[in-house]
């Protein structure tokens, strides 16, 4: 997966822009408020998702701008492709090699990115929503049905809350829940299970990334953590069912009390250490940032097992308060995959040793 060539047009503050970069490391610097993370957010949103950064897609087009353009050349699937998003007018129209698509998850699959912000550093720093959402954008990308399977289980918690707090009052309606519960089980197991499986992966590569950003001095661990998974890990996707199947049961009185569903995978986590210690808890902010940095460029090299490819790798305000070992290692040991590092100090990058330097003022991307 490459990108050739980004044309951007009344997009935030980049009135009209054209990036042509290398197929290796990229550099895009500047001061604070020039376009660094706009340029970025306009590569992932060839994914076919929303903006990494939320807002309201009204938030894209620039000041005064009646239309918006974006325009993509890039290789993927063996071949030369292009795809174009244009907001503005009744409706924001997305194209694929020129013919229409439904919606922009009609680009998902064609082109790929992996992308880094300090946004997410809550991933480790905050509560278990962010690793939660990780696990999950993660596993979209690669497992179409997944999203569906993700999406019906959010239904069933909806419901059984609504059934949870008219029990209260109405007895008689805790046998309905019996039927809830299955089909909590059912999508419950399936999410569960798979994530975990994934996890084990993840933790692998993530191990052996983390030690080359470390120089090998600290040592990454993560595991899956789940309330129906206490003890003796489950091993397919029947034990899953038989431990949150038992997990509900007992847990239906608080349940009751609560008017909400307190056991499942929306209430599941992902453990990280840094030396056998809490990262959230213990870990330096260099640290933590390198355990978001080496769980984003593995969740990249799962992602090219899938599909085929390496998918593009956007690397937001990374170099903070990484030392120089660290940096050099994600400037020249991201071999075989095309990067974009934005950064604001040039010597950010002085351990550069090829690819190509942007330089980004008002908008306007000049190469250096």
């Amino acid at each position: 997966m490459r990108v050739d060539r980004l044309a951007l047009e009344g997009f935030r503050n980049i009135s009209s822009a054209v990036l042509e970069p290398g197929p290796g490391s990229n550099i895009i610097y500047g001061n604070n408020a020039q376009g660094k993370t706009n340029l970025l957010e306009a590569i992932w949103l060839f994914c076919g998702g929303r903006s990494f950064r939320g807002g309201r897609e009204a938030e894209l087009a620039g000041f005064g701008s009646d239309i918006t353009r974006l325009h993509l050349d890039f290789q993927g699937e063996g071949r030369e492709q292009t795809a174009d998003i244009i907001l503005g007018g009744e409706k924001k129209r997305v194209l694929l090699n020129e013919i229409k698509q439904e919606r922009a998850s009609g680009l998902s699959g064609h082109f790929c990115a992996v992308v880094f912000s300090p946004d997410q550093l809550s991933m480790v720093k905050q509560g278990p929503e962010g690793r939660r959402r990780f696990l999950d954008t993660s596993l979209c990308q690669i497992l179409p049905k997944y999203q569906k399977i993700t999406e019906g289980y959010e239904r069933i918690l909806r419901q059984r809350a609504h059934l949870l707090r008219d029990a209260a009052s109405h007895r008689g309606l805790e046998e309905m829940l019996e039927v809830w519960d299955n089909h909590l089980v059912d999508y419950g197991a399936y999410i569960s299970e798979v994530r975990a499986r994934y996890t084990v992966r993840l933790a692998r590569a993530a191990r052996d990334i983390y030690g080359g950003i470390a120089s090998g001095k600290e040592a990454f661990h993560m595991e899956y953590s789940s309330a129906a998974a206490e003890g003796e890990p489950p091993v397919s996707r029947e034990d899953w069912k038989i431990r949150l199947q038992k997990a509900v049961r007992e847990s239906r009185g608080e349940d009751l009390r609560l008017g909400a569903t307190t056991v499942g995978p929306h209430r599941d986590d992902l453990s990280i250490q840094v030396d056998g210690i809490s990262a959230r808890a213990f870990a330096s902010q260099g640290q933590q940032r390198s355990c978001v940095l080496a769980l984003k460029l593995a969740e990249c090299a799962l992602m090219a097992e899938s599909v085929g490819e390496q998918p593009v790798v956007l690397l937001d305000d990374v170099m903070s308060e990484l030392d120089e070992g660290r940096r050099s290692y994600l400037l020249n040991h991201l071999d075989g995959k095309q990067v974009f590092i934005t950064c604001c100090d040039a010597g950010a990058f002085a351990s550069l040793t090829g690819g190509r330097v942007f330089e980004i003022r008002g908008g306007s991307i000049t190469p250096r």
